[in-house]
């Protein structure tokens, strides 16, 4: 039987319920499995800017891997340590053929810590994400924030959008950036098409000596296919997207359930 030496887990719609609260047993199973020896890593779709509640109910647990892997943030510091980020000149095309094939799009963009909106969004009929105009959100001409490097754009569509959107971004934008999502498809997200979960993980665990087989990974939406495909033992959540369940080496409860913390504690008891 493989001995897992790491965790790697996405939080929203995995490690955190669905009210983005961490439950009393999760906290406890994460620190048990530090205090057994594994290393947990946390890998989101999430900006760094969005972190800190983490850090604040787990803990610093160290190093997290956000948007999607393109960045990798040190809570302690409050610096990004890793950026693997879609040149101007890349970012600029995208945006061009994305507005060709989805008119109706809205486009965001992030750089680091920095957020700006396009500013279409002040007629468009999407609705404005409250937290974004709490994170010191940059509004005007999409293109006039390409000034440097852009870690992820983000495409807000109208909904309802037809299934297989996200796949039709992908061959509009080719392999100049990867398309995921982790919400539904009206809100996608492209990111340096090396840039994915998996590969952010893998770099910082193989530092520490462990490998894939050796790594248990948690996920529930599409930009986790990757980890889970990754990791020696990929578990999806109940609450999980169809296609990861059908990835996943096993289905655990949901997140409001404690999915999470059932697997853990079992591999605990088993290695230990």
């Amino acid at each position: 039987m493989t001995r897992f030496r790491a965790i790697a887990t996405d939080l929203d719609g995995t490690l955190l319920r669905s009210d983005k609260s961490v439950s009393a047993r999760t906290v406890a199973a994460v620190r048990a499995a530090e205090d057994a020896g594994l290393e947990v890593v946390v890998a989101t779709g999430r900006p760094p800017r969005w972190i800190f509640p983490i850090v604040e109910a787990l803990g610093d647990r160290g190093l997290v891997v956000c948007a999607n892997g393109a960045s990798v943030y040190d809570p302690a510091r409050h610096e990004l340590v890793d950026r693997t980020d879609l040149a101007v000149d890349v970012a600029a095309t995208i945006i061009d053929d994305v507005q060709v094939a989805f008119p109706r799009a809205v486009i965001g963009l992030e750089q680091g810590f920095e957020f700006a909106v396009d500013d279409a969004m002040r007629h468009s009929d999407i609705e404005m994400i409250p937290s974004w105009l709490s994170d010191g959100l940059r509004l005007g001409p999409i293109r006039s924030f390409l000034d440097g490097p852009v870690t992820k754009l983000i495409i807000r569509l109208p909904e309802p959008v037809e299934p297989g959107t996200a796949a039709r971004a992908q061959e509009v934008i080719g392999d100049r950036g990867l398309v995921t999502h982790s919400t539904s498809e009206s809100f996608l997200e492209v990111s340096h098409p090396r840039a994915h979960k998996a590969a952010t993980v893998e770099r910082l665990l193989l530092e520490r000596g462990v490998r894939p087989e050796e790594v248990v990974a948690f996920g529930d939406m599409p930009n986790d296919l990757e980890l889970i495909r990754w990791a020696g033992h990929g578990v999806a959540m109940a609450n999980a997207d169809s296609r990861l369940r059908d990835a996943a080496d096993e289905v655990t409860a949901s997140n409001d359930d404690d999915g999470v913390a059932l697997v853990i504690e079992r591999i605990l008891a088993q290695q230990f």
